[in-house]
């Protein structure tokens, strides 16, 4: 879908711009009547707390602002500390959800456990992590998941963008990525490199994908990756790399991640919901409509929509307060299981 050419930019409080459509609006609006008070018979009123991924910031932000169309005296705020600094804020009891571009850590589930917090883990939509460079670079045609490592590996010996393939230019590489308490670092390095958090530390790190694009954008040798919405907000300024998995090039598209031809770079991203912040009927609202309205807006804002399936699944989760991870040590998931009726 070619959305970008009616697309207006707004602002928000964490100094994150991202796409959104006005023209969701009447959809938005036929299901209002489902948003519990939103029919003018129950006003909520209270705050709904939500930190975490920089990748899951744009679809969170697009429900809070529509949510509060109908539940004007709730206050939601979305922050953006990456998954990790928001797992921190979620498990100290600071937030109510946490935005996530990776399932929960190990680490992190134990603490959960040791300090009795039970939480709601719901899948809202699919992203395609996506390479990208700049504009004026014309000599990458793809890169291979083995030349990725190459570059990207702890002690790497890529100075120069010749180091990678011969014929290539002379001249430095300049790499962007995500801060380490990004879910994106952690999915990229475990996905590319084998580990979570194996990585080169010789990078402009922020966790501001906002301002990844401003680097990349800005530098003819520079070379970075993010989530695909903040590709799709920004064609005009990036070029993005076709990525061969094995099967040959394929770059990311609604198509291909949908489909999973993007590989291995595709990926599920989530919230975290706290089960007792669900027992507030604003935070229980706020969370019905989010999954109601996860698929619209998701698509609207450059990410991929779940099946339907999913979405069910989710309302199914929450309602029977289903708690905990599909992603464990004991039982890996993937991410079609995780979305399976």
């Amino acid at each position: 879908m070619n959305y970008l050419p009616r697309l207006k930019m707004f602002k928000t409080s964490s100094k994150i711009s991202i796409p959104f459509n006005s023209g969701i609006l009447l959809s938005i609006a036929m299901l209002v009547l489902a948003v519990p008070g939103a029919s003018g018979a129950e006003r909520l009123q209270g705050t709904v707390s939500l930190d975490g991924s920089s990748t899951v910031f744009p679809i969170s932000e697009a429900v809070a602002e529509e949510f509060n169309s109908v539940q004007p005296r709730v206050r939601v705020t979305v922050g953006v500390s990456g998954t990790g600094g928001g797992f921190k804020k979620f498990l100290s009891g600071e937030t109510d959800i946490n935005d996530a571009s990776r399932p929960i850590k190990a680490s992190e589930l134990e603490i959960a456990n040791s300090s009795g917090q039970d939480f709601i883990e719901l899948p809202v939509a699919y992203d395609g992590l996506s390479v990208v460079v700049n504009k004026d670079n014309t000599w990458v045609d793809h890169l291979s998941v083995a030349e990725l490592r190459k570059i990207w590996q702890p002690g790497s010996s890529v100075k120069n963008w010749s180091d990678i393939r011969a014929g290539w230019p002379a001249q430095p590489i300049r790499l962007y990525g995500p801060g380490t308490d990004s879910g994106t670092f952690d999915y990229f390095t475990e996905t590319i490199n084998g580990k979570s958090g194996a990585s080169r530390p010789d990078y402009t790190a922020n966790e501001d994908d906002n301002a990844l694009v401003r680097g990349i954008s800005g530098d003819e040798y520079a070379m970075g990756y993010f989530g695909f919405a903040y590709y799709a907000a920004n064609k005009d300024k990036l070029r993005v790399i076709p990525i061969d998995g094995g099967n040959g090039p394929v770059a990311p598209s609604e198509v291909t991640i949908n489909d999973g031809s993007y590989a291995p770079l595709s990926r599920p991203i989530f919230i975290y919901v706290r089960k007792t912040a669900l027992e507030r009927a604003e935070v229980r609202a706020f969370v019905d409509f989010y999954i109601d309205n996860a698929g619209l807006l998701a698509s609207e804002v450059g990410y991929i929509a779940l099946p339907d399936r999913a979405y069910q699944r989710a309302k199914a989760r929450i309602a029977q307060g289903d708690t905990g991870t599909a992603y464990t040590e004991s039982a890996q998931l993937s991410s079609t299981d995780l979305l399976l009726p």
